[in-house]
């Protein structure tokens, strides 16, 4: 399965997620409910991901966590926040270029309508 058939599935849980929650809950909880939503599909989900930082020689486990890697290919960025702004997309990048994946899904649940929450990144390392 290619990211984009990876990221259509994960953004239809996220809507089903929207519809069912709406707008205002603590990104834990959105968290759980697309956790839920997507051990449904065929996609093979790693929540809370340790992801360790390599610096030259040095592996350091600095406690990074990733949200969700989706079929180790699809990093998933999970946010209820006022709105998105470019220090989320500095960390998904980031997340990107340290995981080697080339495409992540940056989510905020915390607006009206989901498709205005959606932000889909392509590390071009």
């Amino acid at each position: 399965m290619n990211e984009n058939e990876i990221t259509e599935i994960i953004i239809g849980c996220a809507i089903n997620v929207h519809k069912a929650l709406g707008p205002g809950l603590l990104e834990s909880a959105y968290e759980e409910c697309l956790h839920y939503e997507m051990l449904k599909t065929v996609l093979e989900i790693e929540r809370q991901k340790p992801l360790p930082l390599i610096y030259e020689e040095v592996r350091l486990d600095c406690g990074y966590r990733l949200d969700f890697i989706v079929s180790k290919k699809v990093i998933l960025e999970i946010k209820s926040v006022e709105a998105l702004n470019d220090i989320h997309l500095a960390q998904i990048l980031t997340y990107l270029r340290l995981s080697k994946c080339k495409v992540g899904l940056l989510i905020n649940f915390n607006v009206v309508k989901l498709a205005n929450g959606i932000k889909r990144v392509v590390n071009n390392y």
